[in-house]
């Protein structure tokens, strides 16, 4: 009698410790929507993954912990995880993973912006010129074309007046 109901004491433990878990996916999906700006469809996407990995971690936990019988106090024990977690922790967890998230931003960004700053000088020493030559040949090769546009057509009028 004392070790089923201790076993059950224990698979309730579990079971908040489940509620947890759920709760600690569900900031990290917050957090990635406070750091990142996301559209509505990635949203709707990030749903639908929250969605099907919590489903399956609450049937994976319903049956490595209880054999798969389904209890009361499973769901008990999973909600006041959640509360529990939301009420002392996860006000902390977001702030604390969207500061390092941040943090990590600025970090990439400069050490990403010499390499930009390079590439952009990079683009006018090289590309600027490069684009120049082109342009002016471009337009010198369109002078081109008109003047012997203009040569056939005054060609063509001096043989219709000389009568070839």
């Amino acid at each position: 009698m004392y070790t089923n109901n201790l076993e059950q004491l224990i698979n309730f433990i579990y079971f908040i410790i489940t509620g947890v878990i759920l709760s600690i996916i569900f900031d990290i999906f917050r957090v990635l929507r406070r750091a990142f700006k996301t559209s509505d469809i990635i949203t709707n996407i990030e749903d639908v993954i929250f969605g099907i990995l919590t489903g399956i971690i609450m049937l994976a936990s319903i049956f490595l912990i209880n054999n798969g019988e389904l209890r009361l106090y499973i769901f008990i024990g999973i909600a006041i995880g959640i509360i529990l977690y939301m009420l002392f922790i996860s006000k902390y967890f977001i702030k604390i993973n969207v500061s390092v998230i941040n943090f990590i931003k600025k970090g990439i960004s400069l050490v990403t912006k010499p390499f930009i700053f390079l590439l952009k000088i990079i683009k006018k020493v090289f590309f600027k010129p490069i684009s120049f030559i082109t342009i002016n040949i471009k337009l010198f090769i369109n002078k081109l074309l008109k003047l012997c546009k203009k040569t056939t057509k005054i060609s063509k009028k001096t043989n219709k007046q000389e009568g070839f």
